[in-house]
């Protein structure tokens, strides 16, 4: 999981030719395979890896906002759900790989098998360690619902948001081109606690640090034609280099948009974010 965590920072997302040979220490890892959903390496007693797929044939989804069902695969309960079964009744953690475009994956982990329900045919995944000590995974309280919805928001759908922003703008920053990715977050318009707040590409921007923590305080704006602005009074200081080229000299510029249409920033909920920068400043 180190070297996956490794592998995946730079853009938020992993190829199936990197989980094909993960390099770890000396060896090399198979981490998915071809024509199964679940990873059930020869050398290890339970499951490695479970892929989902938004198009796949099964039924794997959010429950309520919450735990991930995992559907069995097709035929019997026991076969590939053997090992599954496995890592609930060991405890052990596995890697929920979520597939975005064709080869291409958001890792997350460590993700717990919270329960075995037979009679339905699926595991529930826990995307955090404490879910899985609820005394009925599958009929949480109001206040543990709440808890686990704040936990699957952090740990799924930030990952994926990351994953699919920084995709859609080529790991750059789109104010100041920045490529480093481990220093890259995908910002969002409007936050996700918001109405619109939707965790989709085109509510998002590909910001390195500075910039997004720019943008979340209203120093820095971006108009719903893609021009970056920065607040007024941050213009009229006098400070270092940061200040100076990291923001004042961006004032004016136009963002870097993703070259697909459908992923550019959506100009109305630009708009509703810079009449708060406007204010603001």
């Amino acid at each position: 999981m180190d070297a996956l965590a490794h592998t995946a920072a730079e853009t938020g997302t992993v190829t199936r030719e990197q989980l094909s040979a993960l390099p770890v220490a000396d060896m090399k890892w198979k981490l998915i395979d071809y024509s199964r959903g679940i990873r059930n390496p020869k050398e290890m007693e339970a499951t490695l890896t479970v892929m989902s797929s938004p198009t796949g044939p099964y039924a794997d989804a959010e429950l309520d906002g919450s735990l991930f069902r995992y559907d069995y695969r097709t035929g019997g309960t026991d076969g590939d759900n053997r090992k599954l079964r496995r890592a609930y009744e060991l405890g052990s953690p596995i890697i929920l790989l979520r597939k975005i475009e064709p080869k291409i994956y958001v890792p997350i982990f460590p993700v717990y098998v919270a329960a075995d329900v037979i009679e339905e045919r699926y595991f529930l995944l826990a995307l955090d360690e404490s879910i899985r000590f609820l005394a009925d995974p599958t009929n949480p309280t109001e206040a543990e619902r709440r808890y686990i919805s704040r936990v699957t928001q952090q740990r799924l759908h930030q990952a994926e948001f990351r994953g699919r922003v920084l995709r859609a703008y080529e790991t750059q920053c789109a104010v100041c081109a920045l490529r480093h990715g481990r220093l890259l977050d995908a910002a969002h318009i409007i936050g996700d606690s918001e109405d619109a707040g939707d965790p989709i590409v085109r509510n998002g921007l590909a910001l390195c640090k500075i910039h997004h923590a720019a943008y979340d305080s209203d120093i820095l704006g971006v108009s719903p034609d893609f021009e970056v602005r920065i607040n007024p009074s941050v213009l009229e200081e006098v400070d270092g280099p940061m200040l100076k080229y990291g923001l004042q000299h961006m004032d004016g510029r136009y963002i870097k948009l993703p070259k697909n249409d459908a992923d550019r920033p959506d100009a109305e909920r630009l708009a509703v974010r810079f009449e708060r920068f406007q204010a603001a400043g």
